[in-house]
């Protein structure tokens, strides 16, 4: 089995292509053979040794968390309802947090995963979809059921009335933000930086762009929102707040899922006691089972709905590298690529 591992944190020469014996499933995992592997910040980040459990947490890890492909092989069943899976061999999943608590990511051949982080990938949608979900469309989709006000889980009218400012939608979690609110019944504003960027958010489906670039950035979200936004999907807090302040309905709730722009705010409290803000800090990895599981059925809800998309067309361009060229891979994400980079594992 071809894997790409690294046994040492740091730049991207520390993948390596290696074969590896093909792991077998135990009670309550399957066996995955992937077709892409998703790279996402958090794989460069825990690679340099600024994951969440710090430095090695393995002696030797293969990388990324997210991927997609067919079960190939079912562990096998103890009796115990804790570990009784409903998987077959032959069924399409796709794979979340692969490498969280686990050597085994998804740059490689075949993964070992625990039922609980594999879902079926409905069969209109492409494994290049499933393999770009995990962190980016879980994050979008917590980021959206936090709201004093609920909604808890997404559906067809969950958001109608409310109104969902996503800054940055030209980024992965901001396309699948975008996707799922306007799936809800949201009206989506979106703020960009380009032209190019202006295009990709409207693919995605958001009513209204805004170019935080030119002119008075809250005025024109309050001209399409007189009454405020219900709800920020946030990238960008320590840049964004006195603007997330500033269109905010009462009772509005900013989520904060990156430190984008810096690791601190400064924070003006009458203003927002007024608003009776919400300000919700957000990391996947820590948000409980019971949230990774409500993400994972409204998500699989949303693809067979026809709501969720990646490509060119839908806001999110696909850029794809080898398995031999992780490293490549990589170092695109670090570089800020747009849209969502993929490594086809069977190329």
């Amino acid at each position: 089995m071809r894997s790409i591992v690294y046994s040492t944190n740091g730049d991207p020469s520390v993948l390596h292509l290696v074969e590896r014996e093909l792991p077998e499933p135990g009670p309550g995992e399957v066996r995955v053979k992937l077709a892409f592997s998703g790279v996402n910040p958090t794989d460069w980040k825990t690679r340099r040794g600024g994951g969440p459990s710090g430095g090695m947490p393995f002696p030797e890890v293969v990388p990324n968390l997210d991927g997609a492909g067919v079960i190939d092989a079912v562990g096998p069943a103890t009796g115990d309802a804790a570990t009784t899976t409903t998987f077959t061999v032959g069924d399409r999943v796709w794979v979340y947090l692969a490498a969280h608590e686990s050597p085994l990511g998804t740059a490689q051949e075949f993964t070992v995963q625990p039922v609980s982080r594999v879902v079926p990938l409905p069969d209109a949608a492409s494994f290049e979809l499933g393999a770009s979900l995990g962190v980016p469309a879980m994050t979008a989709h917590r980021a959206l059921t936090v709201a004093q006000d609920g909604p808890t889980r997404l559906s067809p009218g969950a958001l109608d009335g409310r109104t969902v400012l996503v800054q940055g939608g030209a980024g992965a979690v901001g396309n699948a933000a975008i996707q799922l609110a306007r799936w809800a019944g949201a009206t989506v504003i979106s703020t960009i930086s380009s032209d190019e960027k202006a295009r990709l958010a409207t693919a995605a489906g958001a009513h209204h762009v805004v170019n935080y670039r030119e002119g008075d950035t809250a005025a024109a979200i309050r001209e399409v929102a007189p009454d405020g936004v219900d709800l920020v999907v946030e990238v960008a807090i320590a840049q964004n707040l006195p603007l997330d302040q500033a269109v905010l309905a009462p009772r509005g709730t900013v989520v904060s899922y990156a430190n984008n722009g810096g690791d601190s705010i400064t924070l003006d409290i009458r203003p927002h006691m007024g608003l009776n803000t919400r300000l919700q800090f957000m990391l996947l990895y820590t948000v409980g089972d019971a949230a990774l599981h409500a993400a994972a059925e409204d998500i699989t809800a949303a693809i067979e709905d026809g709501a969720l998309h990646v490509g060119e067309d839908h806001g999110l361009a696909l850029t794809v590298f080898p398995l031999a060229e992780t490293a490549a891979a990589h170092t695109a994400v670090e570089d800020d690529t747009v849209g969502k980079v993929l490594i086809d594992v069977t190329a």
